[in-house]
């Protein structure tokens, strides 16, 4: 008989309860997501104009992706502490930006304004890492399914603080810069000391599927409760009970999944001696240790020995007799007939640092493949406001909204969807990548075509396409690197994404629409001049130069259609070259 001491450590120790409280963090690591809504009290309190805010815009960009810090300390540090640190910037970085526009601190020159938004915003590099890199380690089998569900929430951190900010009912508009520093502080320190690897590998349980399904119901409910509550916010004007109401449904979303470690702890499930001895036991995963080193060397020749024609058998007959190679080269390396060596460097599978990576081929596949698909997702999320307007549209927050539930929707979907590829079919996971690449090429293509109800579906298609690629690069990347240096290699690749908004957004999109206003301001400026002062009060010279019609971002959108297809190609490079890799990680599920 377990007793209640017993069951609260097993419940401390689960991997769903570390899952859990990942979910709950990465709820307050998309502040990013709220600088839109904060940095209009930061213009109008401190007499900033529009270029001085863009800067501020590129340092919380900036501090969102430079994750080099937090993947180094997440390396060498425990993971509370990285958190702590994480949460500690984020704090002192937005702590002090509220005192700044507050007047209860003296005010700052901009660079040191930058430079606080900058440390507020990468405080969540930590959150990212600490949750991914020990989630990812203890769900190894199931990393699609982790990472899209933690991605999603942080792509949702945004809705749910608006949320819980709307139930403050202040006037005070600084008060969402205190909420951003206090809340996600708060948070982040109550569970510092729950996210931690814990071994996950060593608790596979019939149970998990299910669990997993549960999760994902959650996802989906609180993902259509949260579209739900943001139109009727947004086209009635509800009663403040109304709003608190709607605030603790989602809470009660939010906390619901805890059923799942509480009820594996304290209400475990039962199994006869019989189904006990099927299980994989600790003993033998210590006893097979000692051989692991080998045995990774001995997949490592048998790439190199193994006949070119093994590739081209079906799935059973390959395994079989890389198998057998297998087994040859061991003995042969036993007795010492052979003397089996490593080539410098790890091997596709193995754990690699980030100077290895830099230098293999699949890396900067992943890299460049990520800048430019999620790189022309980012750069229509950032232009969307722009792009409504441009066709006719004057509520531009509805698109805003449904983009980032779609975001969130791709980010779950993409690694459930991968996961089935990689566990079901043992195929490479990047061919899902090449799936959201193409969704996205076909939302580019919408857009630029202007026709009615373009926008409703090229933010749908570009939104998933986009969310996608953060379920599914982390997770491709822990497979063909390795865990052991997870946090770097993350963080480097996170830099993509800016990467491509600063080419497509800062370079393409902006010339273009510029060209395009001048245009129309020349033939504006020359109808006054033929017509007369008749029409002046319709074409006014000074007005700000704006672009109407789907001519504006047509150009661009085309462009970044484009360059869709041609990350679909990447991403079918890797898939060309990773087949075996992924063949040895997954297809003896199979046999």
């Amino acid at each position: 008989m377990v007793s209640l001491g017993e069951k609260f450590v097993s419940f401390f120790n689960s991997r769903w309860l570390v899952f859990v409280a990942a979910m709950w963090i990465q709820s307050c690591a998309g502040i990013g997501y709220l600088f839109g809504s904060i940095s209009p009290v930061i213009k109008s309190s401190l007499n900033y104009n529009q270029k001085q805010i863009a800067r501020l815009g590129v340092a919380k960009d900036l501090g969102d992706s430079v994750g080099f810090l937090a993947g180094s300390l997440c390396e060498v540090l425990p993971l509370w502490a990285a958190l702590f640190v994480g949460a500690l910037q984020n704090f002192v970085g937005y702590g002090w930006v509220w005192l700044v526009v507050t007047g209860r601190a003296p005010a700052l020159p901009l660079w040191a304004m930058c430079v606080l938004i900058f440390a507020g915003t990468n405080g969540e590099t930590y959150f990212n890492t600490a949750s991914l890199v020990s989630c990812v380690q203890n769900f190894p089998k199931s990393r699609g399914h982790v990472v899209g569900v933690l991605k999603g929430f942080a792509g949702l951190a945004g809705a749910i603080l608006t949320q819980i900010y709307a139930v403050i009912h202040t006037p005070d508009h600084a008060a969402l810069i205190f909420m951003v520093a206090v809340g996600p502080t708060m948070v982040v320190i109550a569970l510092m000391f729950i996210v931690r690897p814990v071994g996950g590998h060593k608790q596979i349980r019939p149970s998990d599927s299910s669990s997993s399904s549960f999760i994902y119901s959650v996802c989906l409910l609180l993902a259509a409760y949260l579209m739900a509550v943001m139109l009727l916010e947004d086209l009635v004007d509800l009663s403040y009970t109304v709003i608190i109401i709607f605030t603790v449904g989602l809470f009660i979303l939010l906390v619901v999944p805890i059923v799942i470690p509480v009820s594996l702890s304290f209400f475990p499930e039962t199994r006869d001696p019989a189904e006990e001895a099927l299980l994989p036991d600790s003993h033998k995963h210590e006893a097979s240790k000692s051989g692991h080193d080998i045995n990774e060397v001995i997949f490592s020749e048998v790439e190199d020995e193994k006949p070119k024609e093994v590739d081209l058998l079906p799935a059973l007959e390959r395994q079989k007799r890389i198998a057998q190679l297998q087994v040859r080269l061991a003995q042969a390396a036993a007795e010492g007939a052979v003397r089996v060596k490593r080539r410098r460097g790890p091997h596709r599978g193995e754990d690699f640092t980030l100077t290895q990576a830099l230098i293999k081929a699949d890396f900067w596949l992943i890299f460049f493949s990520l800048l430019l698909g999620s790189g022309s997702g980012l750069t229509v999320i950032d232009n969307l406001g722009q792009m409504s307007q441009s066709v006719g549209y004057d509520n531009t927050h509805i698109f805003v909204s449904l983009i980032s539930i779609w975001n969130f929707l791709g980010r779950v979907g993409g690694g459930y969807f991968s996961e089935i590829i990689v566990r079901d079919y043992a195929y490479p996971r990047p061919v899902a990548m090449a799936a959201a690449q193409f969704i996205m090429a076909f939302g580019h293509l919408f857009l630029a075509m202007g026709w009615p109800g373009a926008m409703y579906i090229g933010t749908l298609l570009i939104g998933l396409g986009y969310g996608a690629h953060w379920a599914i690069v982390p997770a491709a990347a822990s497979e063909l690197f390795g865990l052991k240096k997870f946090g770097a290699l993350y963080n480097f690749l996170t830099l993509a994404n800016p990467a491509g908004s600063l080419v497509f957004s800062g370079l393409i999109a902006s010339s273009i629409y510029d060209i395009e206003a001048e245009k129309q301001h020349h033939h504006h400026h020359h109808l006054q001049k033929v017509l007369g002062s008749t029409f002046l009060g319709s074409f006014a010279v000074d007005e700000p130069l704006k672009c109407d019609g789907a001519i504006c971002f047509s150009l661009t959108l085309m462009i970044m259609s484009g360059l869709c297809i041609i990350a679909v190609v990447l991403s079918m490079i890797l898939v060309h070259r990773t087949k075996v890799v992924y063949a040895h990680l997954y297809g003896k599920s199979h046999t």
